[in-house]
C-alpha cells in the first residue's frame, strides 16, 4: 500500500479529509526537523562556547528563531492557498490579537524589553511592588530573584518570581545599574542631646570618607558617560553628614554612594567602624527611646 492509499484510508476512518490528514504529517514532520536543527545548534553551541552568559543569550536566540520557524512553516503549510507571508501574518494576528488579549501584550512587553532594553539579565530592577536581579527574559514574562520584602538592606529572598512582560509597559519601571550603577544610601545616627554633636559629626565624615569616598570617584566617570544620554546632574558625590534634631536627640545622617549588592555590606562596616569610635568618646553617647517617672512626696510637695 501506497503512502496516498494509507491516507485515503486513516481519512475514511476518520471522518476527515485526505488534505487534512496530510496536512497533520507534514506539520509534525516540520516539527521534528526543526527541533532536530535546534538541538544539533545548541549542542554545537555549548561545545564551543564556555562562558555562561554567552550560552544563554545563544540558547535564547536559538530557541526563539526556532519558534518563529515553526510558526511559520506549519501556517504555510495549513494556508497554502496564500503564499504571501505577509498576508499569513496579518491574517493570524487579526485572529490572535482577538483571541489572545494578554498573550499579544505579553509579546509587546518582549519587543519593548528587546528594542529599548530598559534592562538585561543580571540587573537589578524593581517593577510595580516587586524587586530583584533578573536571570531570564522569555517572549512572555521575565523572572528575577526576589529581594527585599522581609529581608533587609535589598537582601535575596532566595524566590524567583516570574512576571508577566506586558508589566513593563504598564507599570513603573526602576533600573538600579543602567547609565548610574550607584544608589544612594543613609545611615542614621541618634545621639543624646548631653553629647558633643559636632565632634560626633566630625568623626562620622571622617568614617564615611574612609569606607566609601573611592566610589566617588567611579560615580562622576559613569556619570559623564550617563549625561549624554539621560539628563542625571548631581552637584555632590562625596559622602555627606546632616544634622537634624529629633525629639529624642540628634540625627546625623550619613548619606553615600554606594553599589547596590554591595548596600549591606558597607553600611555594615561603617556602623562597626561608628561603635568603635563612639566607645573611645565619653562625651559621646548613642540614644535610644526612654520613659522617664516621676514621684511625688505627699508629706513634702515642695
Amino acid at each position: 500500500m501506497d503512502g496516498s492509499s494509507l491516507i485515503d484510508t486513516v481519512s475514511k476512518y476518520l471522518h476527515v479529509k485526505p488534505d487534512t490528514i496530510q496536512n497533520i504529517i507534514l506539520s509534525l514532520t516540520t516539527m521534528l526537523i526543526v527541533m532536530l536543527l535546534r538541538h544539533l545548534m545548541l549542542r554545537i553551541a555549548r561545545r564551543r562556547i564556555v562562558e555562561g552568559k554567552k550560552i544563554y543569550r545563544v540558547t535564547r536566540a536559538v530557541n526563539i528563531t526556532a519558534n518563529l520557524l515553526m510558526i511559520v512553516l506549519i501556517g504555510h503549510i495549513w494556508l497554502e492557498g496564500f503564499k504571501s507571508i505577509t498576508t499569513f501574518l496579518g491574517l493570524a494576528s487579526a485572529g490572535v490579537a482577538i483571541a489572545l488579549h494578554d498573550t499579544i501584550a505579553n509579546i509587546a512587553g518582549w519587543l519593548f524589553i528587546v528594542t529599548r532594553k530598559p534592562f538585561a539579565v543580571g540587573d537589578r530592577i524593581q517593577v510595580g511592588k516587586t524587586a530583584g536581579d533578573v536571570i531570564d527574559i522569555r517572549m512572555f514574562q521575565f523572572s528575577v530573584i526576589e529581594i527585599g520584602n522581609w529581608v533587609a538592606a535589598d537582601q535575596s529572598t532566595g524566590r524567583i518570581i516570574h512576571i508577566p512582560n506586558c508589566i513593563v509597559l504598564r507599570e513603573p519601571l526602576a533600573n538600579y545599574q543602567i547609565g548610574f550603577e550607584y544608589i544612594w544610601n543613609e545611615i542614621p545616627v541618634l545621639i543624646t542631646f548631653e553629647s558633643n554633636w559636632k565632634k560626633a559629626k566630625e568623626h562620622l565624615a571622617e568614617i564615611a570618607r574612609g569606607k566609601a569616598e573611592y566610589l566617588s570617584e567611579g560615580a562622576q566617570q559613569q556619570i559623564r558617560r550617563a549625561a549624554q544620554k539621560y539628563l542625571i546632574y548631581y552637584k555632590t558625590l562625596t559622602p555627606t553628614v546632616y544634622t537634624t534634631v529629633k525629639d529624642s536627640g540628634v540625627l546625623l545622617t550619613i548619606r553615600y554612594l554606594v553599589q547596590p549588592r554591595k548596600r549591606r555590606s558597607t553600611e555594615e562596616h561603617i556602623w562597626e567602624a561608628i561603635l568603635e569610635r563612639f566607645a573611645k568618646e565619653a562625651d559621646i553617647d548613642l540614644a535610644y527611646p526612654t520613659t522617664r517617672f516621676y514621684t511625688i512626696n505627699e508629706t513634702n510637695p515642695s
